[in-house]
């Protein structure tokens, strides 16, 4: 009976990982058909079919809120570091570049194929998705493995297994439509990338467990500084399978899974005391923070084209949806190069958002002068970056160099800004750090409170309140979409509506 019963389970555990990689990547395709033929993201398609598909998932008796009965879509929901990895490597080579003054062109060892296999979707692309699949699951699967991390759930002894069938299948997934100019030092570069991601994420775990009695800074703080560090140092890497995979397909899977979780937690959330002032900031706070940085942007830095306000605004408020959308080249090759090094420049800023955030925590509440203070410097930096950029319209380096201040400046100022008015407004501070992790669709901020920063309550609702703010994407990417389609400019007098009923929308959320 017990070969029986372990023989079941493993079956269990298969299937379960086979349908993970049915729903998650059927999701993201539907996602890109809907869009075909348009410039808009397919991210602004995913969320709602996330979302819908959770609900649908608790409302028939299938699972129950969180998805336990899923473990894999529960798995694949918590790559968020990995999947943010490639960034962090691609924005360290970029700064290098920058600072060494050379010409901003990645070289690349791939003529990808042209083929069409799905509407919008081509088969090297393809590829990607599938190939993205099984290293996120894969590394996250052998990184449990390594570091001793447990959920007390029987999915915890299959770790290896789920991390050999995902590392395999990455390595042998190599779309054969495509041109390489060396096909065996392509699949090498996806095993050494891969081994590295592993390797990074264990070191990150460890010095995260050695300096938490002295603050509890999260694994992404580490992870990004030794991944910026890497890509400075190997400036010249050509990219393998690994890292072309993650820029393209990490973001969306991960978003895709998430959205699944948060839309499993909808009727749970309603429920319980002040959630809706959580998710009315949420809401309101992606108008304010998103289109209020364009409006500064296109007012006052006279930076209104897709190159600068699409990387802008995607590191000056480390958007995952935007990141996403810049990276996997949804916006155009100038925002794609671009929007790794706004994307890195910005966690300099995190050395006081987590410090911060994390002796917050640690006392209860927010620690007010050290909040206000960095918000003056946010708007100080906010305050340069519009100078260099008016005098350096069409200048490739004037403008990367002021989006980068402005990437820092204005992250300040959203991320302690935001908390400083929820604080004014009485929120908890569990409550807050989510609330304003979606209102600007934080990725650091995100996954922080998904490791536990903020408590397990909060680590158990980031996903839903994290997903909601996101039907205001397709107002965000319509404006991006539209801005792509008219040369690269936006229009501008519906940035300054919708920034204005952003700041209504806050106040109202705050104090009613």
């Amino acid at each position: 009976m017990e070969f029986a019963s372990d023989h079941f389970a493993i079956v269990h555990i298969l299937n379960q990982y086979w349908l993970t990689l049915l729903l998650v990547i059927s999701m993201v395709l539907i996602s890109r058909t809907f869009v075909a033929g348009t410039r808009y993201s397919p991210i602004l398609i995913i969320v709602v079919f996330g979302l819908i598909m959770g609900y649908i998932m608790v409302g028939t008796g299938l699972a129950t809120p969180g998805l336990p009965e899923f473990p894999i879509v529960e798995l694949t929901s918590r790559v968020t570091i990995t999947a943010l990895m490639a960034s962090f490597f691609v924005g360290g080579q970029e700064i290098r570049k920058l600072f060494a003054n050379q010409k901003i062109d990645p070289e690349d060892m791939v003529v990808p194929s042209s083929q069409e296999l799905f509407l919008g979707t081509k088969a090297t692309q393809f590829m990607f998705l599938i190939r993205g699949f099984f290293i996120l699951t894969g590394i996250e699967a052998l990184r449990r493995m390594v570091t001793g991390y447990t959920t007390g759930e029987p999915l915890d002894q299959f770790y290896p297994l789920l991390g050999y069938i995902g590392l395999v299948a990455s390595i042998i997934l190599i779309d054969h439509r495509a041109k390489i100019t060396n096909k065996a030092v392509y699949i090498r570069k996806g095993i050494y990338e891969t081994a590295v991601i592993i390797l990074v994420l264990t070191a990150a775990f460890h010095i995260a467990s050695w300096i938490r009695p002295f603050i509890a800074l999260p694994e992404i703080f580490f992870a990004m500084i030794i991944s910026v560090g890497l890509g400075m140092f190997m400036v010249r890497w050509q990219f393998g399978p690994t890292i072309k995979s993650l820029l393209f397909a990490g973001i969306p899977i991960v978003l895709a899974a998430n959205f699944m979780v948060g839309g499993s937690r909808i009727a749970e959330a309603f429920a319980l005391t002040g959630m809706t002032s959580v998710l009315s900031f949420g809401f309101f706070g992606q108008l304010l923070w998103m289109f209020g940085g364009l409006a500064i942007l296109i007012l006052l830095g006279n930076a209104n084209h897709i190159r600068n306000l699409a990387p802008g605004m995607a590191g000056s408020l480390s958007h995952s949806g935007l990141t996403g959308a810049c990276t996997a080249g949804d916006l155009g090759p100038q925002a794609a190069i671009r929007a790794p090094i706004m994307i890195n420049i910005p966690f300099i800023g995190h050395i006081f958002v987590f410090s911060i955030l994390a002796a917050s925590a640690t006392a209860g509440k927010l620690l007010i002068p050290y909040t206000l203070a960095v918000v003056m410097a946010g708007l100080v930096l906010t305050f340069f970056a519009l100078k260099i950029l008016r005098g350096g319209v069409g200048e490739e380096q004037s403008e990367i160099r002021g989006l980068m201040i402005f990437s820092l400046g204005w992250q300040l100022v959203a991320v302690f800004g935001g908390l400083f008015l929820l604080d004014i407004s009485g929120m908890p501070l569990a409550d807050a750090v989510m609330a304003n992790a979606s209102a600007i669709s934080h990725f650091g901020l995100f996954a922080a409170i998904q490791e536990g920063m903020f408590g397990a309550e909060a680590a158990g609702m980031i996903a839903f309140v994290f997903a909601m703010p996101f039907l205001v994407h397709p107002l965000v990417f319509g404006i991006f979409g539209k801005a792509a389609e008219n040369d690269g400019i936006m229009p501008a007098k519906t940035v300054y509506f919708l920034a204005l009923l952003g700041v209504v929308g806050v106040l109202y959320s705050m104090f009613f």
